[in-house]
C-alpha cells in the first residue's frame, strides 16, 4: 500500500490503473495506435488534460518507501531534502548534492519518467573536475513526494516547485542542464530568474509553444503512453536507449513507484507537453522564449543521433539564441533519448569542457 502522508478529498476523479503483466522490453507502437499517432492532437485522450490556471484545493500526496531505494547500482549518492509548498501542501523534494559546497553549481534535471538515478555516471566526472552538482528528483519520481491524482499535475505546478527549490537553496551562477522535461520545465526556471544563470546545456529536449506541429515521433510516444495497460518505466527507460540494460538497472528505475497509484505523474506529463497554440502553458513558453532570444550567455546543444522524438531541436537553439553561436555544438553518436544512460561519461566531459572554455564568459 502507498505511504500516505496528506490524505484529504480532492473532489475530484483519482486515477486507479491496474499494472498487469510484464512490459515489453521496448515502446514499440501497435499498428492501430501508429495510425491514430499523427491525429493525436484533436483526439480525445482517455485522460482529460489539466489546465495550469486551475485551483487545486487540496492534494493527496505519496512518498515512496525508502527501503526501495537500498542498495541500487551504481547509486550511492547521500539523499538530501528541501520543503516546498504548492497551494499550502508541503512537499518533500529529494536531490543528489555533491562535491564542494562553495564551487559552482551544475543544476541537472532528468525528465519523463526518470529520476536522479539518470545521471549517476555524470556525477563523479563533475565533482572530479571541481564542481558542485546538484541532481533534484521533480515532484512524482524518484525520491521526492508524489501526488495520486493526474489532474493535480500541471506544467505550471512543476515549473513552480522546482523554482522554489532552487530559491530554496539560493543557487547561483548556476550551469544548467536538462534533458527531456527537465529542459521544458529548467528553461522556463532560467528565462524567469537569468540572474541565477550563467550557461546553459540542453540535450534531447525542447521549449514548445504549440506554434508549430509536435513531432510524430512524440505524438506516437504520446498516444502510447495514454493507452498502453502497464506503464512499465524500467522498460520504457530501455526502450530508450542503444545500449542494453542489465536487469538491476531497470529494478533501480522502476524503484521509485512500487505499484501504479505512485504513477500519475508519469502518465500524465505526456498531455502537459503544449501541443496547441491555446495549451495554458503556451504563453508562459512565448515569454520564455523572448528571454532566450536575448540570452548573450553561453549555450551548447549536446543532441542523440537516436532520438526520434528530438530529432533536429538543436537547430532551433542554434538559431534562436544569441549565446549559441560559436559554440562546439556535439551530436553525441551512439546514443538514444535517454543519453545520460548510453554515453553519460561522454556528455559529462563535453559539459566540464564547455565550463572551462566559457569560464571568464
Amino acid at each position: 500500500m502507498p505511504t500516505l502522508l496528506i490524505n484529504l478529498p480532492s473532489g475530484q476523479s483519482m486515477l486507479r490503473e491496474k499494472m498487469l503483466s510484464s512490459f515489453a522490453s521496448n515502446t514499440s507502437i501497435s499498428p492501430p495506435a501508429r495510425q491514430q499517432g499523427l491525429g493525436l492532437q484533436n483526439q480525445r485522450l482517455p485522460y482529460g488534460r489539466a489546465t495550469d490556471t486551475m485551483r487545486i484545493p487540496t492534494m493527496q500526496v505519496l512518498r515512496t518507501p525508502d527501503e526501495r531505494f537500498a542498495d541500487l547500482a551504481g547509486y550511492d549518492f547521500a539523499p538530501h531534502y528541501a520543503e516546498v509548498s504548492y497551494q499550502k501542501t508541503p512537499l518533500r523534494v529529494h536531490y543528489v548534492d555533491e562535491g564542494a559546497r562553495e564551487a559552482a553549481p551544475v543544476l541537472l534535471m532528468h525528465g519523463e519518467p526518470s529520476w536522479s538515478y539518470l545521471y549517476r555516471k555524470m556525477i563523479p566526472i563533475l565533482v572530479a573536475a571541481g564542481h558542485r552538482v546538484i541532481a533534484p528528483d521533480l515532484i512524482g519520481f524518484g525520491r521526492s513526494d508524489k501526488l495520486a491524482a493526474r489532474e493535480d499535475y500541471t506544467y505550471q505546478f512543476h515549473v513552480e516547485t522546482m523554482t522554489a527549490f532552487v530559491e530554496s537553496l539560493d543557487l547561483n551562477n548556476v550551469t544548467f542542464f536538462g534533458q527531456d522535461w527537465g529542459g521544458l520545465i529548467g528553461l522556463r526556471i532560467v528565462a524567469e530568474n537569468p540572474d541565477r544563470f550563467a550557461r546553459i546545456v540542453v540535450g534531447n529536449t525542447g521549449l514548445p509553444t504549440g506554434d508549430h506541429p509536435a513531432t510524430e515521433g512524440f505524438l506516437r510516444w504520446q498516444q502510447y503512453s495514454q493507452t498502453v495497460e502497464n506503464f512499465h518505466v524500467g522498460g520504457i527507460i530501455k526502450g530508450g536507449c542503444v545500449t542494453e540494460l542489465a536487469p538491476e538497472i531497470i529494478a533501480a528505475y522502476n524503484a521509485p513507484f512500487p505499484d501504479d497509484s505512485y504513477k500519475a505523474g508519469a502518465r500524465q506529463f505526456q498531455l502537459l507537453v503544449p501541443t496547441r497554440a491555446d495549451d495554458p502553458a503556451a504563453d508562459a513558453n512565448r515569454k520564455a522564449w523572448e528571454v532566450l532570444r536575448q540570452w548573450t550567455k553561453p549555450l551548447l546543444t549536446t543532441f542523440s543521433d537516436g532520438d526520434a522524438v528530438t530529432r533536429g531541436g538543436e537547430k532551433v537553439f542554434q538559431k534562436l539564441v544569441p549565446g549559441a553561436a560559436n559554440q562546439p555544438h556535439t551530436i553525441i553518436a551512439g546514443a538514444g533519448h535517454f543519453l545520460q544512460e548510453d554515453k553519460g561519461e561522454e556528455l559529462a566531459a563535453i559539459i566540464v569542457d564547455f565550463m572551462a572554455r566559457t569560464s571568464n564568459q
